[in-house]
């Protein structure tokens, strides 16, 4: 059952950790409305996965849950579904793939498991396929390409381990948004300090998209920053 050895190790290269959950549900909830253009302009604006494509059609979509995360060999998905089996409602399925896209390591019939068991999302650092059906939408998918060659289910792999995702560090645990501009982790926790700093972020953008509307001209903002740089105004 737990696929371990008499010598109570695990096999080389496998292993299924318990999942991990420290952030506040409250927390979790409130960052349901935050972009992540948001959260990465208040992290520094250098953080966030690259190369990854949206495959679920609505790109109203928000994505926002609690990363569980898998590790696997490029081409396999035998952990993946080993995740599946312990991922509880709302979180997001993040898994490392190597990035290879030759070889699909989800497809429609794990976007039917994951919409019952009632996921947040799922993030691929690899290939995806049953296009057509990811695009019905009904959970955000992120990939990094996909094609039709199907996976094969030998393993190894690692479930609940630290992961990078497209240039993307991601622990268990983390929490991770999402939405038609991108894929943002946040570390677990940071959370509640990174929320605090969106939201002040969207009152001062929602300020000057005021401005904005109005025509107002901002000199001041924009003169000030030029005559820092040297620039005769």
């Amino acid at each position: 059952m737990t696929g371990k050895t008499e010598s109570n190790a695990w096999p080389a290269g496998f292993a299924l950790n318990p999942r991990v959950a420290t952030i506040d549900p409250d927390v979790i909830a409130a960052f349901r409305g935050v972009p992540a253009a948001h959260a990465s302009d208040v992290m520094g604006r250098h953080i966030g996965a690259r190369g990854l494509k949206a495959y679920h059609g609505d790109l109203r979509l928000h994505m926002c849950g609690p990363a569980i995360t898998v590790r696997t060999r490029p081409g396999d998905n035998l952990m993946i579904h080993a995740a599946l089996l312990v991922a509880e409602p709302g979180e997001v399925l993040v898994i490392d793939a190597g990035g290879d896209t030759s070889t699909a390591v989800i497809g429609g019939l794990m976007r039917t498991t994951a919409i019952a068991r009632k996921l947040g999302g799922i993030i691929v650092d690899g290939a995806l396929r049953d296009v057509a059906e990811w695009a019905e939408g009904g959970l955000p998918v992120y990939a990094s390409g996909h094609g039709h060659r199907g996976p094969s289910k030998d393993g190894p792999g690692e479930v609940n381990v630290s992961v990078a995702v497209n240039g993307m560090s991601v622990a268990p645990g983390d929490l991770v948004i999402g939405d038609a501009d991108g894929v943002v982790a946040i570390p677990a926790a940071e959370a509640p300090a990174v929320l605090t700093r969106c939201l002040a972020h969207a009152k001062r953008e929602e300020q000057i998209r005021a401005k904005n509307a109005e025509g107002i001209r901002d000199y001041e903002r924009f003169y000030a920053i030029l005559r820092q740089k040297g620039c005769p105004v």
